[in-house]
């Protein structure tokens, strides 16, 4: 699930979604305001023919006002969602209003329709000043998503209680069809700037997105020259792009429709021909996949940090009880120094108390043996376990490029198994089968229709090794490498050559050893395998087994279900 570009929603965008969404919202029945994050309110409202959710959004990357599909109930216990919930109550949504070229949507709410407004929803869609106000009859603030304070900005503080005053004007003049071309062009070349900061310093309402839009197919380069240096031609055909823009939002033609970049385009220079879902659903269905793959990478590399932090605190908390084990060597030189002073002819009593010593410090680091090997033990367990959790989550990144709906599921099971890595294992199997519950492994189908299972973490490996597997199912696993356990269900029927190397060269796939050519791959009978007691789940040992060489990309077209071709050798 890679994060991709945002494109912010701009004024065009704005205007596309507000014309599509009067004739179907105004009027209706004020009903639900629940708020979903910090930065994001869901309002439920109510017409004549349906129930329509909007989502008002202040987030500084992605403002946006957009109807959404009937979302999960989750907090309407908000302060901000209550204070709309009892100031919006009983009200009618009677006006859905945007002027002039500025990003800012007023909601009014009144008894009924014709009545004057008694509540107004102020939403303001202006990068990191983004932000929602609740106003009174009076147009006072009742409630702000964000208090602005004197500190905060010079030019417009407002918070509960202050009368509501516009943002600051934007500067450029307005967009207007009845403007010359000369006139036009004379404006975009009064400064000595590249083009695409003349068409946002000259007109408002031009964002960068918009000024991309206009250029295409012109020339690659062509926001980048300067506005007094562009050809007659290229003037032309800037200025017929500029007329369609216009007559677009002017006559409402709108349509949504991704480009190559990553981003949208919500107008049209024609009257487009109706699509199969509105342009409100493809916007939020935009910006909901992107939004979701930039928390899915923001989780992930938290995570990674984290394991990667806990993974150097564990090597020098080893390397510590090392250098003690080291130690021990220098007993045996103790003791010779001990019988050496014992072995003076007279010694003294001064002579004497210092050998005790000596013995007793050469004991006391023998003794510590017991203790240390333990430790050692265990932190050479926590270190492979960590080192697994990482291979883990690089895995997760790859499976979401044929899977990427299970990305997030996986990396939530990623989270809580990995906190158990530093939390006290549950110390008995009933307890740990009900941490544990349903793990869900990756299920994949041989090329001869056997199962093979594939764990995805610690808690799946250790479900399909240990407690799912029986008397004749296989057991792989890359070699000396942190990876998923993978279990052939032969149990069932008997393995044929193809079908070992399918669960080799998954479990090559989905280990660190995945960039290499061939991988080597432990196969064991699954009844051979032992729980290392007192290790972390998913750490067994085993006795004998054969060595498998496979390839990690022969599992690729095993993932997308293509047939998989026996080739490569194999050897014990």
């Amino acid at each position: 699930m890679a994060a991709q570009s945002l494109q912010a929603m701009d004024l065009t965008s704005l205007r596309a979604v507000l014309a599509e969404l009067r004739p179907q919202l105004v009027p209706s029945r004020f009903e639900k305001a629940q708020q979903a994050d910090g930065q994001t309110l869901h309002l439920g409202f109510r017409t004549l023919e349906r129930r329509l959710w909007l989502e008002l959004s202040w987030l500084a990357e992605a403002p946006r006002l957009l109807e959404i599909p009937p979302p999960p109930k989750q907090g309407d216990g908000s302060t901000l969602a209550q204070q709309l919930q009892h100031g919006l109550s009983g009200l009618a949504l009677t006006g859905l209003q945007q002027d002039g070229w500025e990003r800012v949507v007023e909601l009014d709410f009144a008894t009924r329709p014709g009545e004057p407004a008694q509540r107004s929803l102020v939403l303001e869609l202006m990068g990191r000043h983004s932000n929602v106000f609740l106003l009174d009859q009076d147009r006072r603030v009742v409630a702000v998503a964000r208090q602005v304070r004197d500190n905060q900005s010079r030019l417009r503080p407002i918070s509960t209680g202050d009368l509501y005053s516009a943002p600051p004007p934007m500067g450029g003049r307005c967009p207007s069809r009845s403007e010359s071309f000369e006139h036009w062009k004379s404006e975009l070349q009064l400064l000595p700037l590249p083009l695409k900061r003349a068409l946002p310093s000259a007109y408002q309402g031009i964002s960068p997105a918009l000024a991309r839009q206009l250029v295409a197919g012109l020339g690659d380069d062509l926001l980048d020259q300067p506005a007094q240096g562009l050809s007659p031609v290229t003037w032309d055909q800037l200025w017929q792009r500029w007329q369609l823009w216009l007559e677009a939002l002017e006559e409402e033609r709108f349509v949504f429709r991704l480009d190559e970049g990553g981003g949208y385009c919500c107008w049209s220079s024609e009257r487009a021909p109706e699509q199969p879902d509105s342009l409100n659903a493809q916007l939020a269905s935009y910006h909901r996949d992107r939004l979701q793959a930039r928390a899915f990478q923001q989780r992930q590399q938290a995570l990674k940090q984290r394991l990667e932090r806990a993974l150097e605190r564990e090597r020098q908390q080893q390397q510590q009880q090392q250098a003690l084990l080291d130690q021990v060597g220098n007993s045996t030189g103790l003791q010779e120094q001990a019988d050496a002073l014992l072995c003076q002819a007279n010694p003294s009593r001064d002579t004497v108390n210092e050998a005790q010593k000596l013995y007793k410090k050469a004991r006391r680091l023998r003794r510590s043996v017991a203790a240390i090997t333990p430790r050692l033990a265990q932190h050479q367990q926590q270190l492979e376990q960590l080192e697994a959790s990482l291979t883990f989550l690089e895995l997760i990144q790859l499976e979401c490029q044929w899977d990427p709906a299970n990305g997030l599921l996986q990396l939530q099971a990623l989270e809580e198994d990995s906190e158990r890595l530093w939390q006290r294992q549950p110390s008995n199997r009933k307890e740990r089968r009900r941490a544990q519950g349903d793990p869900s492994p990756l299920s994949v189908t041989s090329p001869r229709g056997l199962t093979i299972q594939v764990g995805r973490n610690h808690r799946q490996n250790e479900w399909i090794s240990l407690q799912q597997a029986r008397k004749g199912d296989l057991w792989f696993h890359a070699q000396e490498c942190p990876g998923s356990h993978v279990v052939l269900k032969s149990s069932v029927a008997p393995a044929e050559d193809i079908d070992l190397q399918a669960a080799a060269s998954l479990a090559a796939h989905f280990s660190r050893a995945r960039g290499n050519r061939q991988v080597a791959v432990v196969m064991t009978p699954c009844e051979q395998l032992q729980r290392i007691p007192g290790a972390g789940p998913g750490t067994v040992r085993h006795r004998g087994g054969e060595v498998l060489w496979a390839d990690p990309d022969a599992a690729e077209a095993l993932l997308r279900g293509k047939p998989l071709s026996l080739s490569g050798e194999q050897q014990s």
